[in-house]
């Protein structure tokens, strides 16, 4: 039986990736976006309107059974902590937490369902690596990593839960910040491995740890090129 799972955020970037990735393996994927005409080359994918600022979660899209959940939305807000409003700190709590919520609140009973269901969550080396004006995304996911730990321990040992945390990404979600060759240079040259991730890499990531990573849960996986964790001399 083809494992079934449900991609937010499936239209670009890691969430596109991932769902590509998927369909070739003969998954069966249902991906969740603004734009849910995107990527639905293949007869494996079923593509579902919904904004993930969105109260209301479109529950009757969901299969009776699900084996996989990724949640991709995400911010990248840069601004000195001195002129950060309120309203923008609540808009990304918004996408990167509430939004997650809704989806996992909505799923939960299908997951249950799986032999051997598994959440992704995606976090960012800005929660473990302090950084400069970075204030409201590393709060943000830093409740998403809180989640996650909670969320499988609660729901161990039917559904495994980790998180992704990784460094700046080739997506358009980081095209303000890649948008010229010093910038990709610059940014390449901050990490101990020289360079920075793809959307592909990144998505699988994602792939093993839904369909091959059966003895972790409650992890974050930093995909950081070494910025986390190593200093270089």
């Amino acid at each position: 039986m083809a494992n079934t799972t449900l991609i937010i955020g499936g239209s670009s970037g890691i969430g596109a990736a991932l769902v590509a990735s998927l369909a070739e393996q003969g998954h069966q994927v249902i991906q969740l976006s603004r734009e849910p005409e995107k990527g639905q080359d293949a007869a494996n994918i079923r593509g579902v309107r919904w904004d993930a600022l969105s109260e209301r979660f479109p529950s009757e899209a969901l299969p009776e059974r699900l084996d996989g959940l990724v949640y991709c939305p995400g911010s990248i807000r840069l601004k000195p902590f001195a002129r950060l409003r309120e309203q923008e700190l609540r808009e990304d709590f918004e996408l990167n937490l509430m939004g997650a919520v809704r989806a996992l609140q909505a799923s939960q009973e299908a997951l249950k369902r799986s032999d051997q269901a598994s959440v992704v969550l995606f976090s960012t080396v800005a929660v473990g690596t302090g950084m400069p004006f970075h204030t409201s995304v590393a709060a943000a996911k830093g409740a998403v990593e809180g989640l996650m730990r909670s969320l499988a321990a609660e729901w161990a040992p039917a559904i495994r839960v980790n998180a992704i945390a990784p460094t700046i990404t080739d997506t358009p979600l980081a095209s303000r910040l890649l948008s010229s060759k010093d910038k990709q240079q610059a940014a390449a040259e901050r990490h101990p491995l020289k360079r920075i991730g793809s959307a592909a890499e990144l998505a699988g990531v994602a792939r093993w740890l839904l369909t091959e990573a059966s003895l972790v849960t409650g992890q974050v996986i930093r995909v950081d090129a070494g910025l986390s964790s190593l200093r270089m001399l």
